[in-house]
Parts: C-alpha cells; structure tokens; sequence
C-alpha cells in the first residue's frame, strides 16, 4: 500500500513537472508567431521610419535625441507630429498637448484587450503597453480573437514593431541629410500603405463597415471643423459608437429570430 501511495505521489509530480515545461514552449511558439505575422507590416514601418528620421535631424534634433526619442515615445504619428511642431518652433506645451490628444486613441485599444489580459502582472502589462501601436494591436487584436489572448504574442507584436521602427530611424538620423529628400523615394506612402494594410482584413462584417463608415464621415468633417488633431479622436469615438450599435442591433435580431425558430415554443421549468 505505501509503494501504491508512493508511486501516486510521483505520478502526479511528474504531471506537474510536465505542465510547467509546457508553458514556456507555449509562449516562445505564441512569441515566434508574432515576429512571423509582424514581418510584413515590419517592412512598411522600417521604410516610414527612415522618413521619420531624416525628418527629425531636419528639425534639429541631434542623432541621440533622435534614438531615444523613438526608443523612449515609440509612437511613429504622434514622433512626426512632434517633430513637425518642433520645426515650426512651436513650445513645449502645445508639442505635449498634441501628441497626447492623438494617443488617447491608445485608451480605447488598450481597453479592448484588458479582457484577454486578465492575471497578468502589473509590472508585464507596462512592458506590453510600451509595445502598443496601431500595427502590433491589429496584429494582437486579431491573433485574440481567433486564438484567445496570449501575453507571450503581444510582447512579441511590439518587439518586431519596436525594432524595425527603432532600426530605421537610427539608420536614417546617422545618414542625415545625406537620404534625401523621403518624397523622391516615395516613402511617405508607406505609412498610409501601412494603414490600409491594417486596416482592410479587420473589415468582415457589416458591423465592421458600419464603424468604418463612422469613423470615415465622423473624420471628414471633424477634419474641416476643427483645428490640429481632433479629428482623430472624433473618429475613433465615432467608430466605437458605430460599433457598440451595430453589436447591440446584431444580438438583438439574432436574439429575434431564435425566438420565433422552432415554432416559438414557450420555455418549460
């Protein structure tokens, strides 16, 4: 009987011990799929990055302010709105309140995959945040919702962001002047071929679309009506509006139609 009782208590360690090697091969797979799936979109940041650091030494900042500006800030519209206000002499104050209102955007992603980052610790969902862009949250968003959430992914979706957009603009700050002027390589497309990129796989359904249309109206007009870059937060409100009406009208018919499916017999207790 003790042999029997031994035995079980090593059984069961050895399934414990198998559990806990299973957990990091899990995240360095979760980890390698996001360098795999970012690749692609790591090209078009590498080339507007490049546009980001010829911009930047134009507008004065030295080589190192530049690295450890797109090190430390690490957020590509909010650096060329930056360095866009630096050049035209613009204070303090009015750069800070700029590159804040357009990364309050970063809130609402942020928001939407808290969910599937439940239990994580605080010190890793602030290494996470550092990573969140527009690109490396497409790429999380949808890994998400296809396999569920996965801290090991998202790390992984900011760091191949990170470097290729960190490797660029210290390659092209070093160059300096001697790049060029980034239009006559067609360079500043990349950024919104970038976008469009992100943008058109997330469009699979018609709530989709609905916020698409929001976000793209709401944008147009806010745009004409208001000065700097409101417009950006005016459509991303407008899109998640658009989204949440949308979600609610599709529970409600789907909602209607299993009510009436089966010859709409009454629930029995």
């Amino acid at each position: 009987m003790e042999n029997h009782d031994t035995d079980h208590k090593a059984l069961k360690r050895g399934f414990a011990k198998m559990k806990e090697e299973k957990w990091p091969v899990k995240n360095l797979q979760e980890f390698r799929a996001a360098l795999q799936e970012g690749a692609p979109l790591a090209l078009s940041i590498f080339a507007y990055g490049l546009v980001f650091g010829v911009l930047a030494r134009q507008a004065g900042l030295t080589y190192g302010e530049t690295v450890i500006m797109s090190a430390a800030v690490f957020a590509g519209s909010a650096q060329f709105v930056a360095v866009g206000l630096m050049g035209a002499g613009a204070g303090a104050g009015q750069i800070v309140l700029a590159t804040l209102l357009l990364n309050l955007r970063h809130l609402l992603m942020g928001a939407s995959l808290a969910p599937y980052l439940s239990g994580t610790r605080l010190w890793k969902l602030a290494l996470l945040a550092h990573g969140l862009n527009d690109e490396s949250y497409a790429l999380t968003a949808s890994r998400f919702r296809r396999c569920g959430g996965s801290a090991a992914y998202f790390l992984g979706a900011g760091a191949v962001t990170f470097l290729a957009w960190l490797g660029s603009s210290a390659l092209a700050a070093a160059v300096g002047n001697a790049f060029g002027d980034p239009r006559w390589y067609g360079l500043d497309f990349a950024f919104l071929g970038a976008f469009i990129g992100l943008l058109i796989p997330q469009l699979k359904d018609k709530v989709s679309w609905l916020a698409f249309g929001a976000a793209a109206v709401a944008a147009l007009l806010a745009g004409q009506a208001l000065p700097g870059k409101w417009y950006i937060i005016i459509a991303a409100l407008a899109a998640a509006a658009a989204g949440v009406v949308g979600e609610a009208h599709a529970h409600r018919s789907a909602g209607h139609y299993r009510g009436h499916g089966a010859g709409n017999l009454p629930d029995q207790d």
